[in-house]
């Protein structure tokens, strides 16, 4: 019997420390009022358990290193967030909405609809504390300092007064950017990831800034927010497209045309013309040029929203495992310069976006040149960065070819045919033949700014600023990296003569055993 009661004694002392209102603010020095009726927190899966709606709700099973920023993002498409509080050793937080409606609301659709952070599922109840308070003002502000910068975070914002917390107004619609391009991505490779999260009403694509982007619009905010908080920095393909999602200024798009630029998911009857980028939008855009991405791609199949083994980044980014699009590997490059171009030219300009197999010159139309990349998706890369980018002073055209492949001059061609004809396939100048190389992350458009690599340490700023100024190229700024001086960023003074000089000095030997690497950067000096 004494071991009973002493047993009941230890579980009725636990019960009293987890009611207590210190039991929420050991490290943030806060306190929560419990109701007068009970103080503590159960499950409302319980058949006992009464769950009486209060503005206090409260969330167990949040990851460990949980930011302020991912707890809000849950609760303010719903109203007003007056308070919070995280618990971090305990993975649980608390939140105060302005209104009980709200949070009345964010609890139902939460039921059907259950969130997760971090690909972490989260439950979401009432607590049985009406209101949060803190111990002191200092401590009072600083929660609050959190919400707002957790709103400011996550979008526009709308004041609510002191200790009333911040209302969000977000829109339904999103902005996508896609960074480290290596894969194209569609209109219906967004809807198909997108989708997951709600319905996807319509989806517009655009060039801007020499980056894909998107505008995509959901049936409702909170879709919208589920979406971001879950896609935002993931891999589309493994190891590169990293989408970067915000909210968009717009309320709403306006989509005049069903085509591969722009798609009403609920009207079937809007014809198939080019888009107006002014009118679907509403604003002003600069037009599809020099290094805009291709209008058209093949559908994408076989997505799969299951993380790729090994391709985790950095918690939590995770790639989005799609199959790659199947087209054809041959470019038909127009427009060259016949004096200057060569098949050795072509192979490393084209070799920056993707490993080039073989290059021909035509013998009866030497200005314009197939240029056989790896696979489909290589192709596509190299002309959505080099069409209408100037080589040799030419502006040069980029498109798919119908050849399949590049054939190679027979035995009995001549010997112009054979020299205007090679095959690269063995090249140890390939930058993407190593699975999961980094540089499937380091691929820009052309640019001033030159990325150097692989520098001897023997080679100071004055020998390469020398080296470059010598093969007639005007240096206009240098810097190496401050924590690896095997690498610099070096501006010239235009971008077509950063294309030549990449054509011209990539791979050239520096001392007996390394070869300089020149390839584009996003970067500017």
């Amino acid at each position: 019997m004494r071991t009973e009661r002493e047993g009941l004694k230890r579980n009725q002392s636990r019960n009293m420390e987890s009611d207590s209102p210190s039991s929420l603010s050991d490290s943030e020095n806060m306190s929560a009022d419990p109701s007068p009726v009970d103080g503590t927190d159960r499950l409302c899966v319980s058949e006992h358990a009464q769950c009486v709606p209060s503005r206090v709700l409260h969330l167990r099973q949040l990851p460990v290193d949980v930011s302020e920023q991912e707890v809000l993002a849950l609760a303010l498409p719903f109203g007003r967030v007056s308070k919070l509080i995280t618990l971090k050793a305990k993975n649980q937080a608390f939140l105060e909405m302005a209104s009980e409606e709200a949070a009345v609301a964010m609890v139902n659709y939460y039921t059907s609809a259950p969130p997760t952070v971090r690909n972490q599922p989260v439950f979401i109840q009432y607590s049985n504390h009406r209101e949060l308070k803190t111990d002191n003002l200092t401590n009072q502000r600083a929660a609050l300092q959190a919400v707002s910068a957790a709103a400011v975070h996550s979008g526009n914002m709308a004041s609510g007064g002191e200790g009333r917390g911040l209302v969000l107004s977000q829109s339904p619609v999103l902005r996508i950017i896609v960074e480290n391009l290596f894969y194209p991505v569609t209109l219906e490779v967004l809807q198909q990831i997108f989708s997951k999260f709600g319905s996807v009403l319509k989806i517009i694509t655009f060039t801007r800034n020499n980056q894909f982007q998107a505008l995509l619009q959901f049936s409702d905010t909170v879709n919208a927010q589920h979406a971001k908080t879950s896609l935002d920095g993931q891999n589309i393909y493994n190891g590169c497209c990293t989408l970067k999602i915000d909210f968009s200024k717009l309320s709403m798009l306006n989509v005049k045309y069903n085509n591969d630029k722009s798609r009403d998911f609920t009207r079937a009857d809007l014809p198939t013309g080019e888009l107006d980028p002014t009118a679907a939008f509403g604003v002003a855009l600069p037009p599809y040029g020099a290094a805009a991405f291709p209008p058209t791609f093949h559908t994408h199949t076989g997505l799969s929203m299951a993380a790729v083994p090994g391709s985790l980044v950095s918690p939590p980014r995770v790639s989005l495992q799609v199959a790659p699009p199947a087209v054809h590997s041959v470019l038909l490059v127009s427009n060259l310069n016949p004096e200057s171009v060569s098949p050795h030219c072509l192979f490393i300009l084209f070799g920056v976006y993707g490993d080039v197999q073989r290059v021909k010159i035509l013998f009866n139309k030497k200005e314009s040149a197939l240029v056989q990349m790896s696979d489909g998706t290589q192709a596509q890369l190299a002309m959505s960065h080099l069409n209408g980018q100037r080589l040799h002073g030419n502006v040069i055209r980029v498109m798919l070819s119908k050849h399949p492949v590049v054939q190679l001059p027979r035995g009995g061609a001549g010997q112009e045919e054979q020299v205007l004809t090679r095959d690269f396939s063995g090249s140890a100048l390939h930058r993407f033949k190593k699975p999961g190389s980094k540089n499937f992350n380091n691929i820009f458009p052309p640019s001033a700014t030159l990325h150097l690599s692989n520098i001897p340490s023997t080679v100071s700023e004055e020998l390469l600023k020398d080296f470059f100024s010598s093969a007639g190229f005007t240096v206009k700024a240098f810097k190496f990296f401050q924590k690896d001086r095997k690498m610099a960023l070096m501006q010239l003074a235009s971008v077509e003569e950063a294309i030549e000089a990449l054509i011209a000095l990539h791979d050239h030997q520096l001392d007996h055993n390394q070869h300089l690497r020149v390839s584009f950067s996003k970067s500017t000096i």
